[in-house]
């Protein structure tokens, strides 16, 4: 028996925008492992000690980019969440949202690598997005809640 599934106007937008944070996942995972190397910390240390932040910079960079790869891991989880909950009644705006949390997160990623500032460019981007995606999702289930 074949099975018809029908996608809402706009899908095509959300499915890009969750393919981007799995790139930018994966891209991070890159740029950690290659700041890995380069201090030289063996696995399965996860950060650089601080003497050894202090001798290497490319062990404080290191723990840079592992912290905004990790950062970024511990937030996709609720920020997909709110982006498919948002999507049920409003597939654009959920696919713009995420797109813009990524976005976001490049700019937040670069600027923490580069200079070691928590609160570097993009945070406030990906933090604005994944607020109005909160707020689409708790509007969807209120509508779904409210339907007679």
């Amino acid at each position: 028996m074949a099975v018809t599934i029908y996608l809402p106007d706009g899908f095509k937008y959300l499915a890009a925008s969750m393919l981007s944070t799995v790139v930018l996942t994966v891209v991070q995972g890159s740029v950690s492992m290659y700041y890995r190397k380069a201090a030289k910390i063996l696995y399965p240390r996860v950060y650089a000690e601080k003497a050894e932040m202090d001798a290497n910079p490319a062990a404080y960079k290191f723990n840079c980019a592992q912290r905004v790869h990790q950062n970024t891991l511990e937030n996709i989880p609720a920020v997909l969440t709110v982006t498919a909950l948002t999507a049920v009644t409003n597939p654009k705006f959920a696919a713009a949202g995420l797109a813009t949390f990524t976005f976001g997160r490049i700019l937040y990623s670069w600027g923490y690598i580069a200079t070691g500032e928590r609160y570097a460019r993009g945070g406030v981007v990906g933090t604005l997005a994944q607020l109005s995606l909160l707020g689409g999702s708790i509007y969807t289930v209120f509508k779904l809640m409210t339907a007679a």
